[in-house]
């Protein structure tokens, strides 16, 4: 039972999705007991840049950082370099940037990292935010294929590029894990505990759910941090993945 809470907290990732750097460092100081890895996103990134970063690295912590690169070869593969150069254990770019600039991205920082004796970061590709429907793709991005066939096809593309991974909602979990294997990495964010709202995320599944369907690392923010005893809320939601 202790070897399945060690694991169970290493896939559990806190979202960092505040403004102020003062209160991010209270949360990685309140919380690094129970937790190993944390998001730093745009929001919080804009705010503190790479220090946030350092600090979490001084609590000997690890960083997801959450910034979803997408541009031109070249100025992608630039910024996963600078990604790797500060020690994140993962970041991500997005899946629809296209082969050549996941591709690139990778092939450089794999170059960089072996040149300057680092751990290469996991790279993982986002596939359609959480915050996306069915309808939002048809009538705003213009896809007039399925959801599901578009994560299949971004994940498939992902894999090809070989990247580590992919982000996606829980509920395309298994069919990624079907499309791509078992040693490829699934992150799923909108996952929302049954005593959650969920607030701006479309396609939500429970943290025991999401480990059934096949997720490795599950990303959680707002439905931790806003509870009345967010402790208390990661302790039971590391239970629930424990039974999945």
């Amino acid at each position: 039972m202790v070897e399945e809470a060690r694991k169970n907290k290493g896939k559990l990732i806190l979202a960092l999705d505040v403004s102020e750097y003062n209160y991010a460092i209270e949360l990685i100081d309140r919380f690094k007991d129970a937790i190993e890895i944390f998001k730093v996103g745009l929001e919080l990134y804009t705010v503190a840049g790479p220090a946030i970063i350092n600090e979490i690295h001084k609590r000997d912590r690890k960083v997801f950082l959450d910034l979803k690169f997408h541009d031109i070869p070249t100025t992608a593969a630039r910024a996963g370099i600078a990604a790797a150069r500060l020690g994140v254990f993962m970041f991500n770019v997005h899946a629809s940037g296209g082969l050549d600039m996941m591709r690139k991205c990778r092939e450089d920082v794999i170059s960089f990292c072996l040149r300057e004796n680092l751990n290469k970061p996991k790279i993982i590709g986002v596939t359609v935010l959480t915050s996306m429907s069915q309808e939002t793709l048809k009538n705003e991005i213009g896809l007039q294929h399925s959801l599901n066939t578009q994560v299949r096809h971004l994940a498939g593309l992902a894999l090809k590029a070989g990247l580590d991974g992919v982000v996606a909602s829980a509920r395309e979990a298994a069919m990624i894990r079907g499309h791509c294997g078992g040693g490829f990495l699934i992150v799923t964010p909108g996952i929302r505990p049954s005593w959650t709202a969920a607030d701006d995320q479309m396609r939500t599944m429970t943290p025991k759910q999401a480990i059934q369907e096949g997720a490795d690392f599950l990303v959680m923010g707002r439905a931790i941090l806003n509870q009345p005893d967010p402790m208390k809320a990661i302790e039971l939601i590391q239970k629930e993945m424990a039974s999945a």
